[in-house]
């Protein structure tokens, strides 16, 4: 399985993240799965890059010629894919993946979750699109779901397909189901 996971490129403040995305990693790697992720080397991109390769997995990282010339891209990993934009990007990853998580991040981690919740809403996407919510970052993100739901402009049908995992374990359980 392909697992595209969006995430942030600096660390955060919570050491939880590193913990979390490093097990991420050694699970994706350690399993016989393969990353697509945004292709840098730094903060928690890095971090969840390195454990998938330690552990023997594949690694896609897709990344926009800006980001390149800025340096910011992980030479160590399987293939890196170079695209014009961030919104060639967004498209190859989502080519690219089989299943969507979104791991904590910034302002782009959450440009590019909401696209796929958007395909899988429409039905444009066949995919499960999994927003891990470690100690409750998503809740909020959660909260605006649910009151978008209550005020009719979207509907329980939309986010068929949408989950929220607060670990690793509950990331496992809706990847069997």
């Amino acid at each position: 399985m392909t697992i595209t996971v969006y995430l942030g490129s600096t660390e955060g403040r919570d050491p939880a993240f590193k913990t979390a995305v490093r097990e991420l990693g050694t699970w994706i790697g350690a399993n016989g799965h393969s990353l697509v992720y945004g292709g840098s080397k730094c903060g928690l991109m890095g971090e969840l890059a390195e454990s998938v390769l330690r552990s023997g997995g594949e690694v896609t990282g897709v990344e926009p010629q800006f980001f390149i010339d800025a340096g910011f891209e992980y030479d160590a990993i399987t293939r890196l894919i170079i695209t014009r934009d961030m919104s060639e990007r967004k498209a190859k990853m989502i080519e690219l993946g089989d299943v969507f998580i979104a791991f904590p991040g910034g302002t782009g981690t959450l440009e590019e979750i909401s696209e796929v919740i958007s395909k899988v809403g429409l039905r444009h996407l066949d995919a499960p699109c999994i927003l891990y919510n470690l100690n409750g970052y998503y809740n909020d993100l959660r909260a605006l779901l649910d009151h978008m739901v209550e005020m009719g402009l979207c509907t329980k049908e939309k986010l068929r397909g949408v989950y929220f995992a607060d670990d690793l374990a509950q990331i496992k359980d809706i990847l069997k189901g």
